[in-house]
């Protein structure tokens, strides 16, 4: 199936009297500014919210499950909030997904301070949004940037969310503040301040995100694209894209790049602290360890958006599988060396970095405007996922087989991906 073309950049809707180029401009602008603040407040919930969580359900079973509650939190929020984005456009969606997740913080400040845990669960599932529309927000970017552009865009928006990636779990230091001077625990701090951000995240977006580049590109988009099916009914959203995936070949390419990069890297990344302390590795090595992870991830998403642009997105595909693959092989070959295991994630995060950049850029192109916003959330809702089931399935593994096995056991789910990247090495490229 051939890439659609993308809207002509004819006319614009009333609600945008300015260029397109000019509102992709304020568009990012923006969307920086939106994504530095809202993910530091998402940042805390692995971080801090792990402690926490340990801490208000004394239970290891308990506690392991509230750990994943934000990433489930993420899974189910994820298509309602794409299907928001179709119906009212992105500023409504992006806004209503950082309150979401400001309630969810507001409600952990009360388990924090008072060691609930029903709360504690509905407060984590809760600021599980934030982590929905800050992947929601790279597709944004990629609404109104001209097809050479769209990997760049997307990369930038990733990028920045280093920044609240490295800031959030540090916000303790803050709430050891707030403790002395209002008497509420450093966590129930930590969480206030998290509250704040999410809060004015989604004021930013919604003030700031005018006109709305979604409804730009559908207002752009040809009716043919946006009429109701035959027979006079419009389809389910779930319907619409469920029958766009089974004709749409590159998309559903992008969709299970999306998938197979996430569950490799949360398998693994997930247990890498437990191997490394059952080695006798102390907080700070672990620390450092996920920290170069975490780089991996972001900090070159940049780079990584414009060889996705400049090769496609096939070849950059490609080499993230390679890099995933020597990920794998380091850590099955020197689990024991805890200077190659570190060298192992964040070449881990790279390879994530490189398959989830170009899929994200691929999927958004070639979707179709009648589906985009709840397709795109739909991915993103799998994505997390596929990620949870993945971090409760890699505890067993690991603790029945040993850490080189998990990392070639996980790495295995790309092989898929990489048999339909060769089989398809001979068409145009994406």
């Amino acid at each position: 199936m051939s890439d659609p073309q993308p809207p002509a950049r004819g006319p614009l809707p009333a609600e945008a009297p300015d260029p397109l180029g000019l509102v992709q401009r304020r568009t990012m602008r923006v969307l920086v500014l939106m994504q530095i603040i809202g993910t530091v407040g998402v940042g805390v919930a692995p971080s801090i919210g792990v402690l926490l969580a340990g801490e208000v359900t004394q239970n290891e079973a308990w506690a392991g499950l509230a750990r994943t509650a934000s990433t489930l939190g993420a899974a189910l929020l994820g298509l309602p909030l794409g299907n928001l984005a179709a119906r009212r456009g992105r500023r409504v969606a992006l806004a209503t997904g950082w309150w979401t997740a400001s309630a969810g913080a507001a409600i952990l400040v009360a388990a924090a301070q008072w060691s609930l845990v029903v709360p504690l669960f509905i407060g984590l599932l809760l600021i599980g949004a934030g982590s929905a529309v800050s992947l929601q927000a790279r597709f944004a970017a990629t609404d109104l940037a001209e097809p050479h552009h769209k990997g760049r865009s997307l990369a930038l928006v990733v990028w920045v969310g280093t920044i609240g990636s490295v800031l959030g779990p540090n916000l303790g230091v803050p709430g050891e503040i707030i403790h002395r001077a209002t008497g509420l625990t450093v966590f129930a701090g930590a969480f206030l301040v998290a509250a704040a951000c999410l809060g004015l995240a989604g004021v930013i977006v919604f003030l700031r995100l005018r006109p709305d580049p979604l409804l730009i590109l559908q207002g752009s988009a040809s009716s043919a694209a946006l009429s109701p099916a035959p027979g006079g009914k419009k389809r389910a959203p779930i319907r619409r894209i469920l029958a766009e995936l089974r004709t749409n070949r590159p998309a559903r390419f992008a969709m299970i790049a999306i998938l197979s990069a996430q569950v490799v890297m949360v398998s693994i990344m997930t247990m890498t602290p437990v191997h490394l302390a059952h080695q006798g590795g102390s907080i700070s090595i672990i620390g450092i360890t996920i920290s170069l992870h975490i780089a991996g991830m972001y900090a070159l998403a940049p780079v990584v958006g414009f060889i996705v642009d400049r090769y496609g997105h096939r070849p950059s595909i490609g080499a993230g599988i390679l890099i995933f693959g020597a990920s794998a092989t380091i850590g099955a070959l020197r689990p024991g060396d805890t200077g190659w295991i570190m060298v192992s994630l964040f070449l881990l995060g790279v390879g994530w970095s490189f398959v989830n950049v170009a899929g994200s850029a691929l999927f958004s192109r070639v979707v179709s405007a009648e589906t985009r916003a709840s397709s795109q959330g739909g991915v993103d809702a799998l994505a997390n996922l596929c990620g949870a089931v993945a971090a409760f399935a890699a505890g067993p593994l690991l603790a029945a087989s040993s850490f080189p096995a998990l990392s070639v056991l996980a790495t295995a789910v790309l092989l898929p991906l990489t048999v339909l990247t060769v089989r398809r090495r001979h068409e145009a490229a994406a």
